[in-house]
């Protein structure tokens, strides 16, 4: 298997597990550490000050930061920190990016300089059974014309997060991890309807089945699955006039036998996501 193609698991949940059942420790102590190394350090702003350069309209948003996890295969909390889209650049996609690595059988200590924001993707499954896959777009910033599942980040804006001091309300860390243990859910759902075209009203409740890792610059991903009340042909129509759709060229609508074959396209983290997919199928959980 390729590098970019290649994967780790991180957490598998083949139950599949519902919003209830997932909670989150949002805490400064998940945030990353800069490396010791002052002159690889230094090449995090370079990086970043070369690419706005390139491209003036980067944007530097703020995202959350995987830093593990505790408890059960039936309840999860994800520990969470926070970063930026800018220290993502300069860590996990700087071409040095393996020195920012610790030798370390703890994943979150060998991650522990990077900046690892966790994205988000979800298979959607229509009620035809079909699964909804993306062919990236040329212009995107990774994997560029490679096959994902719809997907994005959670955003700590959304829930009014700027920086670890509490800010627009949310007064103590039990109504902060509340709020971004829902988004979790709440933005893979964005994701699906803003990239797929789809009401949000046609889709079922997301339900977390774990989190997947790219070898390549060592990229966590959250999976879920999410059914879909429409039929196929339905969603290809829907597609033609997405909010999001100049992120991908094409979407294919397949039965899950096919899928195998197209993961191989996919980049490492997405192919994870689709193994997860299938550790939930074999466990039987059969969901209505």
């Amino acid at each position: 298997m390729e590098k970019e193609n290649a994967f780790k698991l991180l957490l598998s949940c083949p139950s599949a597990l519902s919003s209830s059942q997932v909670s989150v420790n949002f805490d400064e102590s998940y945030d990353r550490v800069p490396h010791p190394d002052h002159d690889l350090e230094k090449s995090v702003s370079q990086i970043w000050d070369k690419r706005v350069q390139q491209s003036p309209s980067l944007f530097n948003g703020k995202k959350f930061r995987y830093g593990g996890h505790d408890g059960t295969r039936t309840n999860v909390c994800l520990h969470l920190g926070l970063t930026d889209y800018r220290t993502f650049v300069g860590t996990n996609l700087n071409p040095q990016w393996e020195r920012f690595l610790v030798s370390s059988e703890d994943d979150c200590k060998q991650c522990q300089h990077t900046s690892s924001p966790l994205g988000n993707g979800a298979i959607v499954e229509t009620v035809d059974n079909k699964i909804l896959v993306l062919q990236r777009s040329n212009n995107v910033g990774e994997f560029p014309g490679y096959l994902v599942f719809p997907g994005g980040h959670p955003e700590p804006e959304e829930v009014g997060i700027t920086s670890h001091k509490c800010e627009n309300g949310l007064q103590n860390s039990e109504s902060i991890n509340s709020k971004v243990s829902q988004e979790m859910f709440d933005s893979i759902v964005r994701e699906v309807v803003e990239e797929i075209g789809v009401p949000a009203a046609t889709l079922s409740e997301p339900l977390f089945i774990g989190i997947s890792r790219r070898v390549l610059n060592v990229r966590p991903a959250a999976f879920f699955f999410i059914k879909c009340n429409l039929q196929s042909a339905q969603v290809q129509q829907l597609y033609s006039s997405a909010q999001d759709g100049y992120e991908s060229t094409k979407l294919y609508t397949i039965h899950s036998s096919e899928l195998e074959n197209m993961s191989s396209k996919m980049p490492g983290c997405h192919r994870g996501g689709f193994a997860l997919y299938k550790l939930m199928l074999e466990a039987g959980n059969n969901i209505k």
